[in-house]
């Protein structure tokens, strides 16, 4: 028996304050960037930091949940499964996006602890086109 998996956990901070619109059909999605970072030491003993960005779509209940509860620097997890995107812009360049499509989102901090949410999404695709912000734009 075959199996595939695709699931994407994150804990990081919001890097902009999440933004939401809504599909011609009216379906309300969010989109924001969360900052993951790491740090370890090489062999020499010097300290390493390095920050990866994580684009995060969400849809439905969880993306109006999203809109109305977090805001930029917030500690966040995030779970879901990765999904890639590729499109041409007007001057007909390709693009690519790779982001995670949330499933569930608990607040981590500062906020009433009564905050998980958790949603199946039901859309496989977005047509978001939300970058990471630079490092420069983090909180901290």
């Amino acid at each position: 028996m075959s199996r595939s998996l695709n699931k994407v956990q994150i804990i990081g901070y919001l890097g902009k304050d999440p933004e939401m619109r809504y599909t011609p059909s009216g379906k309300p999605v969010t989109t924001f960037s969360v900052a993951v970072s790491r740090s370890w030491n090489s062999t020499d003993g010097e300290r390493h930091n390095e920050t990866e960005w994580f684009n995060i779509v969400a849809w439905n209940n969880l993306a109006e949940t999203c809109k109305q509860y977090l805001s930029k620097g917030q500690h966040v997890y995030i779970e879901g499964r990765l999904q890639t995107r590729r499109w041409d812009d007007k001057e007909g360049q390709k693009h690519t996006s790779v982001e995670v499509v949330a499933s569930e989102m608990i607040m981590l901090d500062r906020r009433d602890s009564n905050s998980g949410h958790s949603q199946e999404s039901d859309n496989a695709s977005s047509d978001s086109g939300a970058a990471a912000p630079a490092e420069d734009e983090f909180p901290f």
